[in-house]
């Protein structure tokens, strides 16, 4: 299943997308799509349903970010080693941890709001895990049971507050509207391996980032394992798995958003987000 929320802002509905790629208004079954509703007997129940008997949304309708009532965001520093080489920086030998801000989730088509006197905010496209059942202290080969579904998701990063301000990164990630995702969640079954996604990203419609998921230095089973012995993950929880070379930083000289750029990306079966880049 995909899944969506459409709506204005503060005010979206669920939905689903069905076969046909229209877009229907789940309101009537499900108050929310929340963590609840990916539990494993929610999710069974809403297979059960048949698309063609919940209304149609009419197109053009605005689509939120997929899921509401966000808890952790959880975030995978370095995870792609071309990723690591262009930041100039160690391949990690074990999975770096940061946080994002839940007040930074936003839209897939929503503006990108730069921060005031922003110089150096970078655009990083992730593949974006969301967990469907409590998770602590997994082992790898059970990780994935744990996860309801996936998004494209961006992890937009000002430089400047992330590496030049001290403390950790999560002071240059967590700015509104830095971590769009959608514009659907698939669930698990929708996706043959997680592992093995085209990914793009574009700029002003000028490629700058174009990978697969399987080139991730620790997969989604083992980020999951690793990160739910860290902290016990629950439904609703976020984890952005990492991004691959191509970002701003990594360009020679460095090469940041401009109120004015458009962005573009995409992750195979997940769908493509668009944005307009505005000043505050």
């Amino acid at each position: 299943m995909k899944f969506v929320r459409f709506g204005d802002p503060g005010k979206e509905l669920p939905g689903l997308i069905d076969a046909e790629g229209k877009i229907r208004d789940l309101s009537g079954v499900l108050p929310e799509l929340n963590g609840a509703a990916l539990a494993p007997s929610s999710l069974a129940r809403l297979r059960g349903l048949d698309p063609r008997s919940l209304p149609v949304v009419p197109a053009g309708t605005r689509l939120g970010a997929p899921l509401a009532g966000i808890g952790k965001i959880v975030c995978i520093g370095l995870n792609y080693a071309d990723h690591a080489r262009e930041a100039s920086l160690p391949i990690p030998e074990e999975p770096i941890v940061f946080m994002k801000a839940q007040t930074a989730i936003c839209g897939p088509n929503d503006a990108i709001v730069l921060p005031p006197g922003s110089e150096k905010t970078d655009w990083e496209l992730e593949l974006v895990i969301a967990i469907g059942t409590t998770a602590r202290r997994v082992a790898v080969g059970e990780a994935l049971s744990h996860v309801a579904g996936y998004m494209t998701g961006l992890d937009l990063s000002e430089r400047y507050w992330q590496l030049e301000r001290g403390g950790q990164w999560t002071k240059g990630k967590s700015f509104d509207t830095f971590a769009p995702i959608g514009p659907w969640l698939a669930t698990a079954d929708e996706l043959a391996s997680p592992g093995e996604l085209a990914m793009r990203l574009a700029v002003n419609g000028e490629r700058m980032q174009d990978s697969h998921s399987a080139n991730m230095i620790f997969s989604p089973a083992q980020i999951v394992s690793y990160v739910s012995g860290l902290m016990t993950l629950q439904p609703g929880d976020l984890i952005f798995t990492g991004t691959p070379a191509g970002v701003g930083m990594g360009m020679q000289p460095p090469r940041y958003l401009r109120a004015g750029d458009r962005i573009d990306a995409a992750i195979a079966g997940l769908g493509e987000q668009q944005h307009a880049v505005v000043a505050d």
